[in-house]
């Protein structure tokens, strides 16, 4: 991994971004999952090996709550548009006015925004398992809560998976993890709109195996420019390191 280099948001959140390949090779802007980082996400699943050797330029952050960078605890700090526009305060420090976007998960929603909001500069993007309604809704918060406070049993399958992805990746602070659902979760139009879907071609990839699936392929089937790829065998937790995966990108990208 690269040094990071630091940008701080409009609220003055400190952001970590990291860059890789040609500084003249076209930008694929790349934005992890929930509980996860650049490094996690992108790095070792092979993804930065495999967009620098096929003549990409990487720009990717570690968004807030994540990673090495700033980690609030309100969840006034981790509304939708606050993590879309994290994103385009990154684009803007780098001086990057043309990019690919590439997004996982939690990434893939903030993709969602940040395609929608600046067609002019994101020629394509690719979103990865990314969820239709509200984002994390399917975790048990107040299970989370008890855990935090007393280390109560969670016995909700999908949080347990999400508190053990949390556990997985070095650095994480659940607290903040926490903070990010609730501050996703506070409203309900914050849900991907169909009606307002980005006009900007967008490969939807999602695991065969993914309970996503069909809202992702909804949400593939509602965009202008959209299509749409199963990852063949993959769940939402292990979606990112397929082949697949990355080969299906790849073509798309190269479209362009």
């Amino acid at each position: 991994m690269p040094e990071p280099q630091q940008v701080y948001s409009a609220d003055g959140t400190r952001l970590a971004t990291y860059t890789w390949g040609d500084l003249d090779a076209p930008v694929v802007v790349a934005v992890h999952g929930f509980a996860s980082n650049a490094r996690d996400n992108w790095v070792l699943t092979g993804w930065v090996r495999d967009l620098t050797r096929a003549g990409y330029r990487v720009l990717a952050l570690d968004q807030r709550g994540h990673g090495l960078s700033e980690k609030p605890h309100e969840p006034g700090d981790y509304g939708i548009r606050t993590l879309a526009t994290d994103v385009e305060t990154v684009m803007d420090a780098y001086l990057v006015d043309d990019a690919y976007y590439l997004g996982y998960s939690l990434g893939a929603r903030v993709g969602w925004e940040v395609i929608r909001d600046l067609p002019q500069r994101i020629g394509r993007g690719v979103l990865g398992g990314v969820p239709d309604g509200i984002p994390l809704a399917r975790l048990n918060l107040d299970q989370v809560r008890a855990f935090l406070a007393d280390g109560a049993p969670v016995d909700d399958p999908t949080t347990q998976n999400y508190i053990a992805l949390t556990e997985r990746v070095p650095g994480n602070d659940l607290r903040a993890l926490i903070a990010l659902a609730e501050g996703m979760r506070a409203s309900r139009t914050i849900d991907p709109d169909p009606a307002d879907a980005p006009s900007s071609p967008i490969l939807f990839a999602t695991g065969s195996k993914d309970a996503i699936i069909e809202g992702s392929r909804a949400l593939a089937a509602a965009a202008p420019h959209g299509s749409f790829f199963e990852i063949p065998d993959r769940n939402h937790f292990n979606a990112p390191g397929s082949r697949a995966f990355k080969e299906a990108a790849l073509a798309f990208l190269a479209e362009g």
